[in-house]
């Protein structure tokens, strides 16, 4: 006999925060991901006012890992003093880590087995996994194994000067061998978006962010962090007050001789951590919280990741639009992922396009144009830095909180991945009162 299906509880995005976004070997070139991710758990139980020891899960997205701390969701629970009884899982899905993360907890927390989660992410990439090659690890694992000064002396003399060059992470995709930025290149040639549009992309970008923190509204997503020598970090330090597209023009390019990407229109490499508080509704109002949105709907979408890497978003918010019986226009703010001014120029070119629609989507007609002002109103990752992982709990946390500041109803976020991942969430702006 089948058994019942469980009726689902809704799921409310109490609130969120992050630590100040800082360009990699900046304010935080001395800490480790745990580090800035216990930092953010414990802003948030501090600005929530929620008792750690009502957390019954934590969930850190991750993609940058120090192989110390294998699980930075587990170091970094222990650190920002959750009991030691709360499980804490680390979740890698490259930029999609943290809203992967998020949906996990949704899920966890929507089908009774939790009532409050922890979500995020948190990537630290002043802190790489530097290591040897292959041919080097191979020997120091048999080296393992050696007895005595002849064994060793042995050893000595089978290695070489190449034995000892470092083997560095980098952002090539492991499938194609091609970086994000190449890729780019390429995207902004196939659909003709031009330097002069990506300038002026990027430097709107920088232009919103900096008037949205000179108003205090970037403020209240924050909480500071105090580096190893005592020093008090409680800005981003990636945004550029008075930037303008005439300015970006005279920059180089970045991935191509005669190419359209540069450092200007491209996000900057940041270390930092964001995280949000999901509850069951019901859980929240009994301990006096205000929840700031509800999540309605989720999905996460995977594409070829040699024509279609960063094209995650164009794929992902028509689906969960769907899955809503909602349209463009019905939602109010939009925060999606700015990887580089030409993927999101991509983007929204796409999802205005017919032809788009009917070949990759199977829809009759294009999913329809967002408003440039209900897109990343505060600024978006090209100014705020692109972390990696936490980018998701960002996007979350500004949503739910420009819907509030902009009286609005629905709100769209999604994000873009390595391996051509594409995520997407709907919020509801929750009420004052159940």
């Amino acid at each position: 006999m089948p058994r019942p299906t469980p009726s689902l509880r809704r799921v409310v995005l109490v609130d969120g925060c992050r630590t100040p976004f800082q360009k990699v070997s900046t304010g935080f070139g001395d800490l480790m991901s745990y580090q800035l991710a216990s930092a953010a758990i414990r802003g948030l139980l501090e600005r929530t006012g929620l008792s750690a020891g009502d957390v019954e899960r934590i969930l850190i997205g991750g993609t940058v890992h120090n192989p110390r701390t294998n699980n930075v969701a587990r170091e970094a629970a222990l650190d920002a003093g959750l009991p030691a009884s709360v499980p804490a899982l680390t979740v890698t899905a490259a930029g999609a880590s943290a809203t992967a993360a998020v949906s996990i907890g949704a899920d966890l927390v929507a089908t009774g087995q939790v009532d409050a989660v922890i979500a995020g992410g948190s990537d630290c990439i002043s802190d790489p996994p530097i290591g040897f090659r292959r041919s080097m690890r191979r020997k120091l694992l048999r080296a393992r194994r050696l007895r005595g000064a002849r064994q060793w002396m042995a050893f000595l003399s089978t290695l070489r000067p190449g034995d000892f060059l470092p083997e560095i992470p980098d952002i090539t995709e492991f499938s194609t061998g091609e970086t994000m930025g190449q890729y780019a290149e390429g995207l902004a040639r196939r659909l003709g978006i031009t330097r002069a549009d990506q300038d002026a992309y990027a430097a709107e970008s920088h232009r919103r962010a900096a008037e949205a923190r000179s108003r205090g509204l970037l403020a209240p997503e924050i909480v500071p962090v105090e580096t190893a020598d005592g020093t008090r970090v409680g800005e981003d330090n990636g945004i550029r007050p008075g930037t303008d597209a005439a300015a970006l023009g005279t920059l180089e390019p970045s991935f191509a001789r005669g190419g359209s990407l540069t450092a200007g229109n491209s996000s900057f490499l940041t270390d930092g951590a964001a995280v949000v508080l999901l509850m069951a509704e019901e859980r929240a109002r009994a301990l006096g919280l205000t929840p700031r949105a509800r999540l309605l709907a989720s999905t996460l979408t995977a594409h070829d990741p040699k024509t279609e890497l960063l094209l995650g978003p164009a794929f992902a918010i028509p689906k969960v639009l769907d899955a809503l019986g909602l349209s463009l226009g019905d939602v109010d703010v939009f925060e999606i992922h700015e990887a580089f001014a030409a993927q999101i120029l991509a983007v929204l070119r796409l999802l205005a396009s017919d032809d788009f629609a009917a070949r990759q989507l199977g829809r009759g007609s294009a999913v329809g144009t967002i408003p440039p002002d209900r897109l990343n109103a505060w600024g978006g990752s090209l100014a705020l830095g692109n972390p990696f992982a936490p980018n998701g709990a960002r996007l979350l946390t500004t949503a739910a909180h420009r819907l509030w500041e902009e009286d609005a109803d629905l709100a769209m976020v999604a994000t873009c991945a390595g391996g051509a991942l594409g995520q997407a969430m709907v919020l509801e702006r929750a009420e004052i009162a159940p």
